[in-house]
């Protein structure tokens, strides 16, 4: 069947993801659900997607809150059917969600040809292992469990349960199988599928998002340095904090999370919360602006729970030289490539990042070529559209499999 732009699908599949929470949900795996199942839409695939409802009756994000309890919801993203389960509270990050498995035991080749379940991911990986499996399953394999050791052990049964059946398992890098003790059961399966987002309002921003731009340039002068995601352990934004120490300028950081006291404790303490701008989530535009006013991006994560880090290609698209760290098995480090569209810097090291900074700071030729070739490479390798495509051939591929 003729997909839209062009793009061909062997007849019009019918996709259902399987994501932890979604969009306005902050975070990358979030993120890249809809991004993906929008993509696929739009080259003519049906497409839902079924995830739990981080949202209370009051529209209050309650997704850090052991008790919060949200309802079941319907909605429609563009050509996304979108189902957002309700869940009666978490435990240890696992949510308490009755209502999911009903929904999945109606999951039938009827409707449905290919499930595609994200991970981590423990509340829709636990349903799967219990509930008989009689769809062809691909899982994305966005990070290993690192932290949460007891959760991690806890699950490591179920999911090699689930892993087992999967035909495809798809790394958002090529670089993160060989690190991960659980994909190593399953190499012959892995393939790899790297994020991609719509490259279109950063790479040509709007006259709001400039004029955003324009406002934080002349309310902070020169330079800012830019952080953004979740306020979580693996970020490695007590990194960033200590490096302010020997850098000049601001540094905004946007994003919320269950550390954001901890760090602004911290940054008291460091003697640099005066130069710290907390911003907390942001609407499009208003990160977009935030962008092309940033001199760089600092991305200081410490752990492989950062498989990828998509907020790079974000930084990239609008010409924001990256900074991060070249975390073991990782794709972090190959999604922005040292000394081609940022600088790479050893893990946990503030003396190495603050001297990165000072680099770009410093030389402005520098500065210009990485943002030239941040561009270059986020529009050749992690568009959607690109991304849908390779997805869609990897059903195929599945379904003649299976």
């Amino acid at each position: 069947m003729p997909g839209r732009n062009g793009f061909a699908l062997p007849k019009p599949l019918r996709i259902c993801h399987l994501g932890k929470f979604y969009p306005p949900a902050p975070g990358g795996i979030e993120t890249h659900v809809q991004t993906l199942a929008r993509a696929q839409a739009e080259l003519g695939a049906a497409v839902r997607v079924i995830c739990v409802n981080h949202l209370d009756a009051h529209n209050r994000d309650v997704t850090w809150q052991s008790f919060g309890r949200t309802a079941m919801r319907r909605e429609r993203d563009a050509a996304v059917d979108l189902l957002r389960c309700g869940r009666w509270g978490n435990l240890a990050r696992l949510d308490v969600c009755p209502a999911l498995w009903p929904v999945l035991r109606q999951l039938s080749q009827e409707n449905t040809d290919v499930l595609h379940l994200h991970t981590p991911n423990p509340t829709m990986l636990l349903a799967l292992a219990v509930l008989p499996l009689r769809l062809p399953l691909v899982i994305t394999h966005h990070s290993d469990i690192v932290r949460q050791r007891f959760l991690g052990r806890l699950i490591r049964p179920f999911e090699h349960r689930v892993y087992s059946q999967a035909i495809r398992i798809l790394t958002t890098s090529p670089c993160y199988g060989d690190g991960s003790e659980l994909l190593r059961h399953y190499r012959e399966r892995i393939e790899p599928l790297p994020l991609g987002i719509n490259l279109e309002p950063f790479l040509h921003p709007s006259d709001a998002a400039r004029h955003v731009a324009d406002r934080w340039r002349t309310r902070l002068g020169w330079p800012i340095w830019l952080s953004v995601g979740r306020l979580i352990y693996y970020k490695g934004l007590s990194t960033g904090l200590k490096a302010l120490r020997h850098v000049p300028g601001t540094y905004v950081i946007v994003g919320t999370g269950p550390l954001k006291a901890t760090l602004q404790a911290e940054a008291k303490s460091l003697g640099v919360s005066d130069r710290v701008v907390w911003l907390g989530e942001l609407a499009r535009e208003e990160l977009v602006g935030a962008y092309h006013a940033a001199t760089a991006l600092w991305f200081p994560s410490g752990a492989r729970s950062e498989g990828f880090g998509l907020v790079q290609v974000e930084a990239m698209a609008s010409g924001c030289p990256v900074i991060n760290t070249a975390i073991p098995h990782s794709g972090v480090a190959w999604v922005s490539r040292h000394e081609e569209s940022g600088l790479t810097v050893p893990v946990g090291n503030s003396d190495a990042l603050a001297e990165a900074a000072m680099r770009l700071y410093r030389d402005e030729e520098l500065r210009r070529r990485l943002a030239r070739q941040a561009r270059q490479r986020a529009v050749e390798h992690f568009s959607a559209r690109r991304m849908a495509e390779h997805s869609l051939r990897i059903y195929a591929d599945v379904l003649a499999r299976s």
